[in-house]
Order: structure tokens, then C-alpha cells, then sequence
């Protein structure tokens, strides 16, 4: 009997297979001429998803109605199957927490939103927990509150004896146990009752206590613990009254106590237990349990069943007494969604079926049998794209193979082996991730074959000892050896695997517990010899036949395969290749693959092969280093057209395990690889010039000389003999070139690598300016005829097809890189380094500056040239109290600063004004931004910077002024504004500071020898970093000074140069800019609290007194000659009475400024506290200061006699007390003195004799 089940099984599982290829025409994997089918067929394509979707193909227009029936009534039933499922899924919910149960219902529509409904649901549903509904009608929350009405008014209790009432109310759910919820819901009821009965109590009030004490009744009559029952007496005495006043019949009462007495009022049995048993699952939901009550035998009910014939007879009148019974609608099989409903039921009794006898049975026909039926199963399930039953088969038959345990191989293993083979073969499309178990298989019978010939394992060649003593271990082995040799010494090694590992463990290549018997090894013996059945052709046609799968099936069938090969690697003891080889091999195999297939397919062989090649054992990496190589040798002989990126793609892995790997052999190998390609397939390299140029990059910052070395020579020859190859079809490579060189520029191993590399970027400018990048392309497209639609014949800028550049902005692209590595190395440590990147740089800009265009000119100065002065642009902090040279930036520790200061900053600087006067017709809207560059170096509170700064204004205004426009000058009049703006001399921190010579002598003095030790030092060190934070302030405001010394003096030399085309809009803009550097001066020479501290630090500031007396007087001067020449040229736009009245104003400013100097000499400016120990000195420091101020004086006095008759008459009465003032004043000189009496003669006397 046992036999007969087995067989209709396997037919069930043949005829569900059967019926699926005919309804998805799958070819009969047993027909002669499927392979052809399958060749000559569209790829088998994509089977599984039309099942998902539920789709089956239309054999034409007539059988579209009945394609459209038929998927209804699937439809149908996976409507119902799923509205069950959800429906159980929200009860459980509800079992767990109400509230949430019937939100979840209601989102899923399986129950309407209104208390009406929800009562409903809640009355006539099953399965659900009686308590907690009862809980759930008890709440005072307003839904739950209109749910218990609306759950009550669904009764009718109309005729109803009042103890029937209750009884049937009580009949859905179990009252809840707090006293609150009990009272809400009681006061319903009573208000129920008396509605559906008027005339059975006065009030609702009386059957409300009358229901409390017929429950209190109730529970006192039945419940055991209760030891003093209440009598009929008690009853009716607790009752009196309740009728609202009156008492009730005692003949009703007594009646009612009888029949609570007699029969207890309970709900129906209480189904929570059995709620609890039952697991919910969809045999359950479908109503299926009942069937498989029938197939499955109780003890109880069979002990009397002796026979096999009493069990079918039985099994056969439970069938037909369950088909009268059954209420369910049954469907004709249309669609194959329905197998999937059929296998969910049954795949686990048949899995047990087939797996159980082929376990313990060794009668061929049995095994037959069951080896058959895993292959329908598999062949279904794989088909259906039912993942956890597809792999339950497999994994099951897999370890039926007993590949993981030689030593028990039997004849029935060898069978399960051949089935295995077979279903890879026949199902192979639609395995997926099956496809670990198959290949799994596949690995370890190659391995046990390998062991049966004698040959030597892989750990040969690739183990990788952890410590010196599994080193030593390996070195004394007997085992190896003697593999080289034939005869019985070859099971010496391989009998080591006979107690191996489980299915699941990692393979064969664990240790063996215990000594191996002469028994156990020849019971192995002829295991292996067994294993000679399956020839290694069949296992290789998995990988052969590896092209034959169809799109989806071949990725995973590769991803499959890595995670094999991943596992037979990482073995310590005992790596294994054997599936690193077939990669390689598929991969052959399949490179002919459409380009979209293909890529899936190398996306997961690059990660793997950057995995290996990344790998801790070097032989193991090495091995597959060497594999991707193959691989990338056969993929370079196909040609790739242009634009594509293909090769790059497939070359990657080389990149990654370039930057990634430790291992030093491992980038020189991958250096050697890509040499070999470049040698060998450079007429076919194209996108592939990325990824290799990406590998010598990275070389070039390697640690190691010799793959740095060794890499710069292959860029070399790429350059020198096949620089036409890199563009030829792809311009974009021209780019990696060059990033690829200015890696190499920046080597710290040869400097020979730095200057060769700059050499080649000089060469690939020059082809770039060529306009050569792809000729070699365009020539091939002369020669036959044809014109590349990218080519124009005359571009927009008239530049012909003649290898010259089409359009200049298209090439911004290809320049800026050159451009900005060039850049970077103005900051290389190696002066000659930086001396020709700089030439180079400024040379290549000079020399093919002609073809750019504004915006290419515009990202080169914003991003090639300005970049090469930002750390000292930036760098000197002027807070941080950085004076002269230092503290430039700290990155830059290995440079000489000063050098690269005075030479290569300075020499950037003159070529960028340089570069910016040869092509100012092109780049003139830049001006801004070059004045900004200028202006930020003379903005530095570092004397050195701002004189670079200054020099190369005066530069770029004596070599470009006279190119300018009004609106050009007017920005380089704003400029220097801003400049002397913001280089003003600022003394505020000695003003606002203490006194810190005075502080610290009376801190000294109060001290005494009372003071601790430590407290001396603590305040010592607060005034001496004060005092150190004034004396910054002090040189950071010297230099600032010398600033603006050599700015005035810069504005003069520009002025005297272009004075000509300067308009008065102009020249006034320098004069407030100039005019606003005098006034601050004069308002710190005259600070005489400033003066005074400034005495205080002595000679460790060595400033002049006053401090700024130099620039006042220049800066003054320069007003009076702007004011002057104005008068004198009349420029464009001038306006002589604003010139005049600047003029008249800044002559009563500095007499009266000196006036006040003069008289500031006769008194003290401090305070009488200080007067004491503080008095400026009258007698030859102020006659210093008024004889250095005298010339100012005379020239201010020969500015007013110039003013014209009519002016000078006018203005004499402000000029006259200021005149009069000076007579009597103190002078340092008789300068003043000879100037005013000439004054007074020449110009004062004739217009008083005119007055009177």
C-alpha cells in the first residue's frame, strides 16, 4: 500500500507539472526535441513573473473572453483566500488588544465604521475572545459607549421572561469584571427590557437593580466557593422596595429564584482555550483541517483497524460522507495561480513522504520513486516562483547526496546525485537561489573525484598557515607527498575527509575526529570508485549548457556560483579554485550575451573579483588577479564602438583592488596586467584608457618606489607611441590622461618622474591647442568617406575641420584640468618643481590664451590662478598676531615660506597681471576680481605681502592704464580706497589697555615679600601675555602705517603716469581716499594719552613721536597736489566750484590742524594726576614735529596765494584769523614765517589796500 501512495503522489506532482507546461508551454523536458525548442524559441523568458502576475498568454482573439473568465475565477478565490487571511489577521489583533482589532478592521474594510456595524461584527463573529468583548462594550469612550448601545438594541427581548432575557444577553460575551463597566452595561440592558416590554415594570430603574441581583443570585447559587448559600427568602427580601416603591409579586420573585437556581445562567462555551491551541494558519482560514483529519490517522480511532484494506475502506467513507456534507463551491482549474494554493497545502506531507522512505529504504524502486517525485516537486515549486518550498526540496535532495559525508555514500546517494545533474538541466531557469544547493553539490563531488585520482588538493598551492606552527605542521606532513605517487597511497589524504563536516558546514575541508580504520578506507575506496558513475562531462555541462539560461536565470546562476567560490576560499586550511575556474569559464561563455545581459551579469563578478583580490591569502589574490586578466584580454578583443563606456566598467576591479589592497605583489601584478593589455589590445582599448589610467594614478601616490617607478615607465611608452590611441574615439580619456600626469607630478621618490610628467603635460597642451584629440578617428573617416556628425565643417567660431578646436567653450572641459594641476604645483616643496609648473602654466596660457573665451577665462582665474595665493591671502591672521613672515599656513611646514615668498608668490603674481594686460580685450570684465586679488595682498597686516601686492598694482595699471575706460578707472579709484580703508593704523588696544609698565610696578610694590610664591607667578603670567597681546597690537599697527606709506606712494606713481586720463570724478575718488588716510593720522598724532603709553614701552616699539607724522604730512601733501593739478588740467567732467571749495576746505583743515599742534606745545594735554610724572616735551620734540610739519605749511600757503583774485577775496575771511594765528604762534623753522610774509605782501596787503 505504501507503494501504491508513493506512486500517486509522484502522479499528482507529474500531473500538476504537466498541466503547468501545457498552460505556460514550457516544453516537455522529456521530449527528443525540447533542446531544439528551447534554442530555436524567444528566451524562456520570463515565465515566473507571468505567473506572479497572473498572467497567461492569449493563444488569439477568440479565446479572449475565456482567458478573461478564467482569470475571474482565480481572481475570486484569491480574493476570498485573502479577505480571510486579513479578516483572522484582525480578530488575533482584536484577541490581543480591542481597540486597535477594530481600527485594523475598519481601515481593511472588512468592517464598516459605524457603531451599527461594529456591533454587529462583534455579535456574530467567531473566534472572538468573550472577555475581551465584554471589556470593549464596558468603556466609556464614546465609540465603544454608541457600540454597547448599539450591540443592546440589536436584541429583541419582547415576551421574554426576565431571566430569559438576561440569558440571552449574556449569550456573546462575559461580563468584565470592573464594577463601572458592569453598571453601563446593565443600565442598557434594563433600559432594553423595559422598552421591549412596557408593562413589566413600572421603571427601567427596577429592572436594573433587578438584573444586579439576579446576577449577584446566580453567582451565589453556582459557585462552589460560596459555602452559605442564599435561600428564597433572602432573595425576595433583597428585592423589596425596587418597583419604585412597591415590591414585585413574591410569586415572580420566588418563580425567578427557582429557575436561576435550577439552571445557571452562562455563556456559550467559552471558546478561549481553544482560540489559544489553534495556530493560525491558512489550512484553518480555508476550512482545510477538516480534510486533513481525514487523511491523518488517531490512534483511538484506529486501533481496531488491523489491516491496510480497513484503512482505505475507512478513508474512502469519510470522503464521500465529507463530499455530502460540504457546503463549498468547487472550481475547475483554469489557472495555474490555483497550484500554488494546492502546493501551500500539501508540500510538507509530501516532502516528508518522499524524504522518509528515501532515507531509510535502499529498494531501487522506492528510491526511483521518490527521486522522481523530488523532481516533479522541484520542477513545480521552482516554476510557480515559490521560494521557502522550492528550497525545501532542493536542500533535501542536496543532502540526500551525501556528498558532505564520503564515507556513507551509497548507491541511492549516487542516484540523488544523477536527479541533481538532471533538474539543473532541465529546470534550470527557473532555480534562482536554488541554484547555492546545485553548485554546492557540484563542488564537493569535483573535490571527492579529485581525491579518488590521486590528484594534488588545492591547499597545495594556495594554503595559507595562520601561525609557525600549523607552518611546521604542513611541513611535516606525510600526506601530500605521497599524492604524486599511484596506488593505495593516494587514499592516504583523501581518507582524512571520511568524518567530515554536516551539509552545512564549510565543505569537506574540516579536520577528522580520530584515527581512520584500514576499514573506513576501504569502505571509502569504493565510495569514490561509485562516484566514477557520474562522469565529470555531466557535472561540466552545468557550466557548459551555462549559456542555453535565459536572462535572468544566468544572473542567478553567477550569483550562485561567487557565493560557492566564496566558500571554497575562505578556508584557511584547505582553499579550493575549483569554482574560481568555472567563473572564468562561464564567463568565456557568456560574454557573447546582449550588452544590457552582460552587464548584470559583470556587476556581480566585479564585486566578487574585488573581494578575492582583496584577499588575506596572497596566493589566492593572486590567482584571481590573473583570472580577471584572462578575462579582460578575451573582453578586449571585441571591438566597442564609441561612447560607449563598456570597458571601463569591466576594468574597474582592477581599480579597486589597486586602491584597496595591502598587498604590495598585488598592485605590481595589476600594473603588469594592464601593461599587457595595453601592449597587446591597444587597437581596441577605448573606454578601457579610464580604468587604466585610474590604476597608474594610484600607483603614483603608492608607497612603494618601484611600482611608482614601474608605472610612470608604461605611462611613458602610452605617451611617446600610443598618445593617438587615448583620443581616438573617446575625447573624454584625453582628461584621465592628464589627472593620470599630475599624479605623477607630484611624486616624493624621483624627481626626474615630477619634471618628465610636467614635460608630458607641455606636450598635451600642445595637442590640445592642436585641436588633435581624435584625429586619428577623423582621418579613418576621410579615408572612407564619410564626416562624423560631430564635426562640422565650419564651427561657430570659423574654425575649420582641420584638426583645430570647433568651438572654444566646448574645450573648458579638456584645459581646466591641465591647467589646475599646474596650479597645485606652485605649492610643490621642490623649487625646481614649482619654478617649471609655473613656467609651464603661464607659457601655456600665453601661448594658446588666444582660443579661450571669456567664460573659459573666467573658471581659469577663478579656479586655476587665484587658488595658487589663497593660504596667503588667507593664511596671515591679523588677530592672531602673525607680524613679518610667519604663521603663513601650517600645511605647509615642509616649504621654505620665505622662498616661496619672495620667488614663487612674487613671480606668480607678475605673470597673472602680465597674462591679464596680453589679453585684455578678451578678459577686461575680469578687472574686478584681478584688483580684488591685489587689493587682499595689500590688505595683509604683513609689510612683505602688501609691497608684493603694491608692485604688481602699480604693474598692471603702468602696463594696462591706458587701456581703460572711465568705468575701469573708477573701479581701480574704489579699489584703492578700499584698500587704504582698510589698512588704517589702529592704536585703540593701547589706548583702552592698562598701563601695564605702571600696573605691574605698583603690583610689585604692594606685594612685598607677603605674597606666595605661586601667586606671583599666577599674576606675572596674566600681565606678561597682556602685555605681550599690546606689543602685537603695537607691530601689526607699524605695519600697517609702512601700508599705507608705500599705497600713497603707489597712488602717486599712478597718478603722475595716467594723470591725463584720469577725469575729475576720478581724481576726486583718490583724493577722499587719500584725504580720509591724512585725517586718521592727524587724529593719532594728536592723541596725547597715546603719545604718553607710547613713551611708556620706550625703544622696544621704536616709533616716532608723533607716531604717524610721516604719513599725515604725505598723505596731506598728495591732497594739495591732486586739488592743484585739477585746477591746473581741467579734466572731463570737472566742476571748479566743487574742486575749489575742496580745495579751500582742506587748506583751513591743515592750518588749523597746525595751529593746534603749535599750541598743544605750551600746555600740558594730561591730567593733573599725571602732570607730574607725564609732560610732553615742548622744547625739541615738539620743534621736531613743527619743523617736519613746515613744508606741508608752505605748500598750504602757496595753494591759497594761487587761487584766483575773486576766490582768494572771498575766501580771506575765514583765511585771516587762521593767518593771524600763525604769526603768533611757536615754529620750528622760519620757513612758516618767510612763507606768510610773502603771502601777506604779495596777496593780503593789495586786497586790504583795495578795501580801503
Amino acid at each position: 500500500m505504501k507503494l501504491e501512495a508513493m506512486r500517486c503522489l509522484v502522479a499528482i506532482l507529474r500531473s500538476m507539472g504537466d498541466w503547468m507546461n501545457k498552460q505556460l508551454r514550457i516544453p516537455d523536458p522529456y521530449s527528443t526535441k525540447r533542446f531544439e525548442d528551447v534554442e530555436n524559441s524567444p528566451e524562456p523568458g520570463n515565465v515566473s513573473m507571468a505567473i506572479v502576475n497572473g498572467d497567461e498568454p492569449a493563444e488569439g482573439s477568440d479565446s479572449h473572453s475565456e482567458a478573461s473568465n478564467e482569470a475571474s475565477d482565480v481572481l475570486t478565490i484569491e480574493q476570498r483566500r485573502a479577505y480571510k487571511l486579513e479578516l483572522q489577521e484582525g480578530i488575533s489583533l482584536f484577541n490581543r488588544k480591542p481597540k486597535k482589532g477594530i481600527e485594523f478592521l475598519i481601515k481593511a474594510n472588512k468592517v464598516g465604521d459605524s457603531p451599527e456595524e461594529i456591533a454587529a461584527f462583534l455579535k456574530n463573529a467567531s473566534d472572538l475572545n468573550k472577555t475581551l468583548i465584554g471589556d470593549y462594550l464596558g468603556e466609556r469612550e464614546d465609540l465603544s459607549l454608541k457600540v454597547m448601545h448599539a450591540y443592546v438594541d440589536s436584541f429583541d427581548f419582547q415576551g421574554m421572561e426576565f431571566d430569559e432575557a438576561i440569558r440571552a444577553f449574556l449569550q456573546g460575551f462575559r461580563l468584565p469584571g470592573e464594577a463601572q463597566k458592569i453598571d453601563r452595561i446593565m443600565e442598557k440592558f434594563a433600559e432594553r427590557y423595559c422598552k421591549c416590554n412596557p408593562k413589566a415594570f413600572t421603571s427601567a430603574d427596577t429592572a436594573y437593580v433587578l438584573a444586579y441581583s439576579v446576577i449577584m443570585l446566580n453567582t451565589d447559587s453556582h459557585n462552589p466557593m460560596v459555602k452559605n448559600k442564599m435561600s428564597a427568602d433572602d432573595f425576595i427580601r433583597n428585592n423589596r422596595g425596587i418597583d419604585d416603591g412597591k415590591d414585585l409579586p413574591e410569586e415572580y420573585l420566588r418563580s425567578l429564584f427557582e429557575r436561576i437556581s435550577r439552571n445557571e445562567i452562562k455563556m456559550k462555551e467559552d471558546d478561549l482555550s481553544l482560540h489559544q491551541k489553534q495556530s493560525v494558519n491558512s489550512n484553518r482560514i480555508l476550512g482545510l483541517d477538516n480534510i486533513l483529519n481525514i487523511v491523518i490517522r488517531k490512534r483511538d480511532e484506529d486501533q481496531h483497524m488491523e489491516t491496510s484494506d480497513d484503512l482505505i475502506r475507512h478513508m474512502q467513507e469519510q470522503f464521500k460522507e465529507k463530499a455530502r456534507k460540504s457546503k463549498s463551491v468547487y472550481y475547475a482549474a483554469t489557472d495555474v495561480v490555483i497550484l500554488r494554493f494546492m502546493i501551500e497545502v500539501c508540500w510538507a506531507p509530501m516532502l516528508a513522504a518522499f524524504s522518509v522512505p528515501l532515507d531509510q529504504s535502499d529498494d531501487e524502486v522506492v528510491i526511483a520513486l521518490c527521486l522522481e517525485g523530488f523532481r516533479y516537486a522541484i520542477h513545480v515549486t521552482a516554476v510557480m516562483s515559490m521560494k521557502t518550498h522550492r528550497d525545501a526540496f532542493v536542500t533535501s535532495l542536496a543532502k540526500f547526496t551525501s556528498l558532505h559525508s564520503p564515507a556513507d555514500i551509497k548507491q541511492k546517494n549516487i542516484y540523488a546525485i544523477k536527479a541533481i545533474v538532471t533538474i539543473a538541466d532541465e529546470d534550470g531557469n527557473y532555480l534562482r537561489e536554488a541554484w547555492e544547493h546545485i553548485l554546492t553539490c557540484v563542488s564537493r563531488f569535483e573535490h571527492l573525484h579529485l581525491l579518488g585520482e590521486g590528484a594534488p588538493p588545492d591547499a597545495t598551492f594556495f594554503a595559507f598557515p595562520q601561525d609557525e606552527s600549523e607552518k611546521s605542521k604542513q611541513a611535516k606532513s606525510t600526506n601530500l607527498p605521497v599524492l604524486n605517487k599511484k596506488g593505495p597511497g593516494k587514499i592516504q589524504y583523501a581518507a582524512a575527509s571520511v568524518m567530515r563536516g554536516s551539509y552545512d558546514g564549510a565543505g569537506i575541508g574540516g579536520n577528522s575526529a580520530g584515527a581512520v580504520t584500514s576499514e573506513q578506507v576501504d569502505n571509502l575506496v569504493s565510495n569514490l570508485n561509485m562516484l566514477e558513475q557520474v562522469g565529470s562531462s555531466e557535472m561540466n555541462r552545468i557550466f557548459t549548457r551555462s549559456q542555453k539560461l535565459n536572462s535572468e536565470a544566468i544572473i542567478d546562476f553567477v550569483k550562485a556560483l561567487c557565493k560557492v567560490s566564496m566558500e571554497e576560499l575562505r578556508s584557511t586550511s584547505d582553499p579550493r579554485v575549483f569554482s574560481l575556474t568555472k567563473i572564468v569559464e562561464i564567463a568565456h561563455y557568456n560574454m557573447n550575451r546582449i550588452r544590457l545581459v552582460w552587464s548584470s551579469i559583470w556587476h556581480v563578478l566585479s564585486n566578487f573579483f574585488v573581494t578575492i583580490g582583496c584577499y588575506e591569502n596572497l596566493s589566492i589574490a593572486i590567482f584571481a588577479m590573473d583570472s580577471l586578466r584572462q578575462l579582460s584580454m578575451k573582453f578586449l578583443e571585441r571591438e566597442e564602438l564609441a561612447n560607449y563606456n563598456f570597458q571601463n566598467e569591466f576594468m574597474k576591479p582592477f581599480v579597486i583592488v589597486m586602491r584597496k589592497s595591502s598587498a604590495v605583489e598585488i598592485r605590481e601584478l595589476i600594473i603588469r596586467c594592464v601593461s599587457q593589455m595595453v601592449l597587446s589590445r591597444v587597437n581596441n582599448v577605448k573606454s578601457g584608457w579610464k580604468s587604466m589610467f585610474m590604476v597608474f594614478a594610484t600607483a603614483a601616490y603608492d608607497n612603494h618606489k618601484n611600482i611608482v617607478l614601474l608605472a610612470f615607465e608604461i605611462m611613458e611608452k602610452i605617451i611617446r607611441d600610443y598618445f593617438p590611441y587615448i583620443t581616438e574615439t573617446e575625447t573624454t580619456t584625453f582628461t584621465d590622461c592628464v589627472n593620470c600626469l599630475v599624479a605623477f607630478t607630484n611624486s616624493r621618490y624621483n624627481k626626474d618622474i615630477s619634471l618628465n610628467a610636467i614635460a608630458f603635460l607641455r606636450f598635451c597642451a600642445a595637442k590640445l591647442a592642436e585641436g588633435d584629440l581624435g584625429s586619428s578617428s577623423k582621418k579613418k573617416e576621410k579615408e572612407n568617406g564619410k564626416v562624423s556628425p560631430s564635426s562640422p565643417h565650419k564651427g561657430k567660431d570659423g574654425r575649420q575641420e582641420n584638426g583645430e578646436l570647433i568651438d572654444k567653450d566646448d574645450h573648458l572641459y579638456f584645459w581646466f584640468p591641465l591647467l589646475a594641476g599646474l596650479s597645485e604645483l606652485s605649492f610643490d616643496p621642490r623649487p625646481e618643481i614649482r619654478k617649471n609648473a609655473l613656467e609651464l602654466l603661464f607659457e601655456t596660457l600665453r601661448n594658446h590664451g588666444h582660443l579661450f573665451s571669456l567664460p573659459l577665462w573666467e573658471r581659469v582665474f577663478e579656479s586655476v590662478l587665484f587658488p595658487i595665493f589663497d593660504y596667503v591671502r588667507h593664511g596671515i591672521d591679523p588677530a592672531g598676531g602673525d607680524s613679518n613672515e610667519e604663521g603663513i599656513v601650517n600645511d605647509m611646514d615642509e616649504l621654505d615660506q620665505d622662498a616661496w615668498l619672495y620667488e614663487t608668490c612674487t613671480l606668480a603674481l607678475q605673470l597673472v597681471v602680465d597674462l591679464f594686460v596680453n589679453f585684455y580685450n578678451t578678459v577686461h570684465p575680469l578687472l574686478r576680481k584681478v584688483l580684488s586679488l591685489l587689493i587682499s595682498f595689500i590688505k595683509r597686516p604683513h609689510q612683505s605681502l602688501a609691497g608684493i601686492g603694491t608692485a604688481a598694482f602699480v604693474r598692471l595699471m603702468s602696463n594696462a592704464g591706458d587701456l581703460f575706460s572711465e568705468e575701469k578707472w573708477l573701479e581701480v579709484g574704489y579699489s584703492l580706497k578700499e584698500a587704504a580703508n582698510a589698512t588704517l593704523p589702529d592704536f585703540s588696544c593701547v589706548v583702552s589697555g592698562d598701563n601695564m609698565a605702571g600696573t605691574n610696578e605698583h603690583a610689585l610694590n604692594s606685594q612685598g615679600n607677603e605674597a606666595s610664591a605661586g601667586s606671583d607667578t599666577s599674576q606675572g603670567g596674566s600681565e606678561s601675555l597682556r602685555t605681550q597681546h599690546i606689543y602685537a597690537s603695537l607691530s601689526e599697527a607699524k605695519c600697517r602705517a609702512a601700508v599705507q606709506l608705500l599705497l600713497i606712494q603707489a597712488m602717486m606713481e599712478i597718478y603722475n603716469m595716467h594723470r591725463t586720463h584720469l577725469s575729475a570724478k576720478n581724481t576726486l575718488v583718490l583724493y577722499e581716499a587719500i584725504h580720509d588716510v591724512a585725517s586718521h593720522a592727524y587724529r593719532i598724532n594728536i592723541d596725547s594719552p597715546l603719545q604718553s603709553k607710547l613713551q611708556e614701552f620706550g625703544p622696544m616699539i621704536q616709533t616716532q613721536d608723533p607716531p604717524l607724522l610721516r604719513l599725515e604730512n604725505e598723505a596731506y601733501q598728495f591732497c594739495l597736489t591732486l586739488l592743484q593739478n585739477l585746477i591746473l588740467d581741467r579734466p572731463p567732467r570737472y566742476e571748479e566750484v566743487e574742486v575749489e571749495s575742496h580745495l579751500v576746505d582742506l587748506c583751513q583743515e591743515v592750518l588749523l590742524f597746525y595751529i593746534e599742534t603749535a599750541r598743544s606745545g605750551q600746555t600740558s594735554e594730561t591730567s593733573p594726576e599725571e602732570q607730574s610724572q607725564w609732560l610732553i616735551p615742548s622744547v625739541s620734540g615738539k620743534r621736531r614735529e613743527l619743523a617736519s610739519r613746515a613744508p606741508l605749511i608752505v605748500a598750504t600757503l602757496q595753494a591759497i596765494c594761487s587761487l584766483g583774485d575773486t576766490l582768494f577775496e572771498k575766501n580771506l575771511v575765514q583765511f585771516f584769523p587762521l593767518l593771524a594765528s600763525l604769526i603768533s604762534c611757536e615754529h620750528g623753522s622760519n620757513e612758516v614765517q618767510v612763507a606768510l610774509s610773502d603771502m601777506l605782501s604779495s596777496s593780503v596787503g593789495p586786497v586790504l589796500l583795495r578795501s580801503c
